[in-house]
């Protein structure tokens, strides 16, 4: 789907546009874009280990300068356009994951928030520059609105994606169905006769939770690890961004020597879209409303079925590796050997079937973990998120601050086994 250009049809000239043409490799390189910023957001917040918090303001400052880059060059260029939307594909996605996962927003009201902000993003849009068609970016105030109206519609894209996993119960597999046939049903609309520019605004939403579904299904494991938890094709985060970042890469190439996807060159070989039809524009929209009843009535059939929703994704801190001891290198001794104390009693018991013994240790363990928190964190930041993090890792094992019932007593001695060894 494309949008039609008043502007220039005014002007009578061909101007220079900062948006590429929106053709089938728009939309190929924009659901590669979206799938790693799903997979690469997760590898990254695994591997930094700083937290989402910290990995969120790290690609914000790099989205400022990736943008900064874009905003200074004079028309479109394939590199820097395609490298400012994965930058924002993987900030958008952290906007949203902070919100579910450290603030615990709940999904439907992160969905609520951030379509009330794309709203005014596209009104004040209208009211300056009287066009949202992305065929009329050609001075700064409309180019500065239209990618925030990008990271708006990743972050609200995010937020509708999971918000659908939550309900459905669904596996990212199957889950890509729902955004495809929508994307489907919206273009066979813009093809009646829809209003392109509300065709692709929709159309570009509903990208991010499409591509985040196959970033899903292709990174998740084969086995689900606990109950509701996604299953795939186990390529895992980093590969899965790794090959999409590849495909990427080499779409760009192609675009850059082939010029296709540059808005005067593709003109110059195809006609210029005609002005709509109000009557068709009419119906089409009510084909829109008629699309959205059918598809929040499929939800809340969806909601109704029996199904175990995924866990939320954790803020894995604890991927940071430390060599044994390391992280209680800086604790006082006696608070360590207290530490270790009560968890291999905890360990004992969990091996000797003691369940009751082994339970309450632990117990004992995560209180006097927390009664220490003022006086160890200070001392050594990510010392103590990485023994945090692996202590959260081993208290849910035994159902001890999460919703899940206990699990094996093998998984118990695996997680307090890695926690004595974090201990040195």
């Amino acid at each position: 789907m494309t949008t039609t250009t008043e502007a220039r049809a005014r002007s009578g000239r061909l101007m220079i546009n900062k948006v590429p043409e929106v053709t089938i490799w728009f939309w190929l390189i924009k659901i590669l874009c979206t799938t790693v910023g799903e997979s690469f957001a997760d590898w990254i917040n695994m591997k930094l280990g700083v937290g989402l918090v910290n990995t969120a303001w790290i690609f914000t400052a790099v989205f400022v300068v990736v943008l900064a880059v874009q905003l200074r060059l004079k028309r479109y260029v394939p590199f820097p356009y395609w490298l400012t939307v994965v930058v924002v594909s993987v900030t958008g996605t952290l906007y949203t994951d902070i919100l579910t996962d450290q603030l615990n927003v709940p999904l439907w009201i992160s969905s609520a928030v951030f379509s009330v902000l794309l709203a005014v993003v596209f009104g004040v849009w209208w009211l300056r520059e009287r066009t949202l068609s992305i065929h009329s970016v050609t001075t700064l105030p409309r180019e500065s609105f239209y990618w925030l109206a990008v990271l708006v519609t990743f972050a609200l894209g995010t937020a509708t994606g999971d918000w659908t996993l939550e309900l459905t119960g669904w596996s990212p597999g199957v889950s890509v169905l729902l955004p495809l046939g929508l994307i489907a049903a919206i273009t066979a609309l813009w093809k009646f006769g829809a209003n392109p520019v509300l065709s692709f605004w929709l159309a570009y939403i509903l990208t991010r939770p499409l591509g985040a579904n196959i970033g899903d299904w292709l990174a998740s494991p084969k086995v689900a690890e606990n109950p509701g938890d996604p299953t795939g094709l186990d390529l895992g985060t980093f590969t899965t961004s790794v090959i999409f970042l590849g495909l990427i890469l080499a779409t760009v190439v192609y675009l850059t020597v082939t010029r296709s996807d540059v808005t005067e060159a593709h003109e110059a070989a195809h006609a210029v879209h005609t002005t709509g039809d109000p009557r068709k524009e009419r119906v089409a929209l009510a084909g829109f409303g008629l699309l959205a009843v059918v598809t929040a009535g499929l939800l809340v059939w969806a909601h109704s079925q029996p199904h175990v929703g995924p866990a939320p994704e954790e803020d894995n801190t604890s991927a940071v590796q430390m060599a044994p001891g390391q992280a209680v290198k800086k604790f006082p001794p006696a608070k360590v050997t207290a530490l270790k104390t009560l968890a291999s009693t905890s360990l004992k018991d969990a091996r000797s079937g003691n369940e009751t013994g082994a339970h309450a240790a632990a117990q004992k363990l995560r209180d006097l973990w927390d009664a220490d928190q003022a006086s160890l964190q200070p001392l050594d930041q990510t010392g103590w998120t990485s023994i945090d993090a692996q202590m959260d890792k081993m208290l849910k094992t035994f159902g001890i601050d999460h919703s899940n019932p206990p699990m094996s007593p093998a998984q118990q001695e695996k997680e307090l086994n890695a926690l004595l060894t974090d201990m040195g």
